[in-house]
């Protein structure tokens, strides 16, 4: 029986005896009540998984369950039962709870009249005392009513014809570990046991949790009962119980707890709030809405902002959006990292319509010679070769430049001639590559309207392209100046091994560029790096010596690549060799022009008579830029992100940062 807002879940019920002179006893278990032949009303319900609902979260509900098969007992015996239940009183959350639970035996299951709250749904206030109404009950109560003479909220009472109990206690169990009675709070939710036991002389009502066994003490003790309240022949059993004949208490089967269904939590339900409290709560969250967005906005405004000023306007063709270039190579991530620079780290990107691109970023520590920078950049837009990558835009950003060209797919030269895991080149593809790096070249020089000085030739700045043919690239240190004129400085830039020995007194210059390309040739036919100061043999840690050593033992091929393996023509191999000692003669005034060395490389003019004796072949001296020159060029031109020092001391590395002295 049950009222007010609890829900009432009978987990479990188990056993009823009773003496009569019948020699049958009957006995059941229900772990569940799912088998069970029930007779319910009011709120009562069995649910799927076995739980008996006596009540749900309306006020003023009752619900009863009885055993439908009524249980004689006779007046001429002693009454004797017990029984095992498993319940839970659940509040739900929010709400004070009901009444209450009881375990009863009753004649009849009409409860029409009777009313819920402190009668339990068993008693009302005209039948209230009836002796004829034969009603027996164990209650468990959560709520204190004076008039019954409660004397507190959260007790169990044994109930005969009244709501008024004849005996009752505060819930509690006596714990063996702690040898004291220990509180249990009916309404806390959890699975809670009851005993009742009737021998016929004393009643005993013991609760427990529902991990603790059966205490060795009840907690309420009656030595007797009227037996009026049970002097029909038959009764039912309601509320919450199973029953059962028996005679002996050893023939009593145990409840088993760990089948016992699972009780489900109850939910609060949300109020609607008023609108006192709607109104500033709505006004709060437009706020908040607003602030985050002005920060989201602000965030991602500084995310992509770049550097405008007013000289650029001419330019502006010429740019791309960061956020164009932010969103291409999705957002600068690892897995689109190509490689990284003496002046910047390389990223892949798409643009719209799956255009593929290679972004370099760039930092930057001020604005000096931007002006130029950017109109060098404009200019090598307008650069048409075949044998150039094509520079397509830039973006500036504070502390920042990114310069935008098409995408090679098969990376940079070094990687196919140093990388043992990049596919060796085979002589013919080597050859194509220089003969269209001397081209590019050939074009910069004379083919444009200002000389371009590329000031960087080396393998690493090369790309191939789908086909393998040689992109030259990394216009970084690029300068431009008239024909006839010079290029207005006498800055030393480059990377140790590529360096003309003049550029510390003359500054940059076509030939410059020449023996830079006479060093990248040798450097295509042998497979090495000009300069390699941890190998063992002294005489080859410089290329240029080492190749004019093996000309002058007669051997000029023992110096190529051993990877070629035997496809080559050895005469293409020395001619590439020797033009490359030409170029990198340490006189400027003796090497060629690359217009010669386009032709003398397409054997369309043959190379002058020089041997490895001649003045100037064969000598090579590293450029050495001290510490104090390289700070005045991290100051000059810290746009172009300057590298270390070229002692040959320095690491492998080291060998391929670039310098600028600017």
């Amino acid at each position: 029986m049950s009222s007010g807002l609890l829900l009432f879940w009978l987990i479990s019920s188990f056993h009823l005896i009773s003496v009569s002179t019948s020699s049958k006893d009957t006995s059941f278990v229900f772990n569940g009540f799912g088998q069970a032949n029930l007779s319910l009303d009011g709120s009562a319900t069995l649910l799927p998984n076995g739980l008996l609902q006596l009540a749900k979260d309306s006020q003023h509900q009752m619900g009863h369950a009885f055993i439908k098969k009524p249980i004689g007992f006779s007046s001429s015996t002693l009454l004797s039962f017990t029984t095992h239940f498993v319940c839970a009183l659940v509040p739900k959350p929010g709400f004070e709870g009901g009444h209450g639970i009881t375990f009863l035996i009753s004649p009849s299951v009409d409860f029409t009249q009777a009313q819920p709250t402190r009668y339990l749904g068993i008693f009302n206030a005209s039948t209230n005392g009836f002796t004829s109404s034969h009603l027996f009950a164990v209650e468990l109560d959560t709520v204190r009513n004076l008039d019954f003479h409660e004397t507190n909220n959260n007790h169990v009472g044994i109930d005969v014809n009244s709501p008024i109990s004849v005996e009752s206690a505060p819930a509690s169990y006596f714990s063996i570990t702690e040898q004291k009675n220990v509180s249990i709070n009916l309404s806390c939710g959890d699975p809670i046991q009851v005993w009742v036991d009737y021998e016929g002389t004393v009643l005993n009502v013991s609760v427990a949790p529902l991990e603790a066994g059966k205490p060795s003490r009840p907690l309420l003790s009656r030595p007797s009962i009227s037996q009026k309240c049970c002097q029909v022949e038959d009764c039912l059993l309601g509320s919450l119980q199973r029953q059962g004949h028996h005679t002996s208490r050893e023939l009593l089967q145990l409840l088993d707890i760990s089948k016992l269904p699972r009780m489900p939590q109850p939910r609060a339900e949300h109020k609607k709030p008023s609108a006192l409290i709607i109104a500033p709560l709505v006004a709060l969250a437009i706020i908040v809405v607003a602030v985050l967005a002005g920060g989201f906005y602000h965030m991602k405004k500084k995310k992509y902002a770049v550097v405008r000023e007013p000289w650029e306007k001419e330019f502006g063709t010429r740019r791309f959006s960061y956020k164009s270039l932010y969103i291409a190579t999705k957002g600068f991530r690892k897995d689109g990292f190509l490689g990284r620079g003496g002046f910047g780290v390389v990223y892949r990107g798409d643009l719209p319509q799956n255009k593929p691109i290679a972004v370099k970023r760039v930092s930057h520590d001020g604005e000096q010679g931007m002006k130029q920078f950017v109109a060098e950049v404009v200019s090598m837009r307008s650069l048409k070769h075949r044998n150039l990558v094509p520079l397509l835009r830039y973006c500036r950003r504070k502390g920042e430049l990114l310069l935008v060209s098409e995408y090679m797919p098969n990376g940079s030269l070094d990687q196919h001639l140093f990388d043992d895991r990049s596919p060796v080149l085979s002589w013919s593809q080597r050859l194509v590559i220089l003969k269209g790096i001397a081209s590019a070249l050939f074009y910069l020089h004379t083919g444009v309207e200002q000389v371009v000085l590329h000031r960087d030739i080396k393998a690493s700045n090369v790309m191939l392209d789908a086909e393998l043919n040689g992109r030259l690239g990394d216009f970084g240190m690029a300068r431009f100046h008239d024909h006839g004129g010079n290029a207005a400085t006498t800055a030393a830039v480059g990377t140790v091994g590529y360096m003309a020995p003049e550029l510390i007194t003359m500054g940059a210059s076509t030939v410059t560029d020449v023996y830079a390309f006479g060093v990248f040739m040798l450097e295509v036919a042998c497979g090495r790096k000009p300069v390699e100061p941890r190998m063992m043999q002294a005489e080859k840690r410089y290329l240029i010596k080492w190749v004019c050593e093996c000309w002058k033992k007669g051997s000029l091929l023992e110096a190529k690549d051993p990877r070629l393996g035997g496809e080559f023509l050895p005469e293409e191999v020395e001619l590439v060799m020797k033009l490359g000692l030409l170029c990198t003669n340490i006189v400027p005034e003796s090497r060629p022009t690359m217009e010669q060395v386009v032709l003398y490389l397409n054997e369309n003019l043959p190379l002058p008579d020089f041997s490895p004796y001649t003045l100037g072949i064969g000598s090579f001296t590293p450029v050495v830029v001290d510490a104090v020159s390289l700070t005045v060029s991290c100051t000059s031109r810290n746009w172009s992100a300057p590298s270390v020092s070229s002692s040959s001391g320095n690491n492998s590395k080291d060998d391929e940062q670039p310098l600028d002295i600017s």
